[in-house]
């Protein structure tokens, strides 16, 4: 059975994280471990938000790769433009205690911050009244 208050719930905290995400934005404001864990949290309420909508039980855990393919064995049409967050997984656990080494390309705050509006607006979209998730 579909949970829309947890729903709601974890998506209010994503939409938090998104916040906090803007106000580091600024490489000068923060590490980018601080930055990319906000990313990281955003999208895992968010994924954990879809599967409460759905009426599926998420696990306790931060995998946003295997959040993203629970959501897909329960029949969510998961756009294939959301895989690439991913590559957060590691901000969640491994970045917070260990340094993150940049690579040569630096790590795109901007456009990171572009695919996470575009994953909860598109659960803003699917949580309205009358749309099927």
């Amino acid at each position: 059975m579909s949970d829309p208050k947890e729903a709601a719930k974890l998506l209010g905290m994503a939409r938090k994280d998104l916040q906090a995400m803007r106000a580091l934005a600024a490489p000068e404001d923060a590490g980018i471990e601080t930055f990319a864990f906000h990313a990281q949290q955003a999208v895992e309420k968010a994924l954990k938000a879809w599967l409460a909508a759905k009426g599926v039980l998420y696990p306790r855990i931060h995998d946003l790769d295997r959040l993203l393919d629970l959501l897909r064995k329960e029949g969510a049409a998961v756009p294939p433009e959301f895989d690439a967050l991913g590559i957060l997984t590691d901000f969640g656990v491994a970045f917070r205690y260990d340094a993150y080494e940049e690579p040569d390309e630096p790590f795109d705050r901007a456009r990171m911050i572009a695919q996470v509006e575009r994953l909860l607006e598109h659960l803003a979209q699917l949580f309205a009244p009358g749309c099927s998730l």
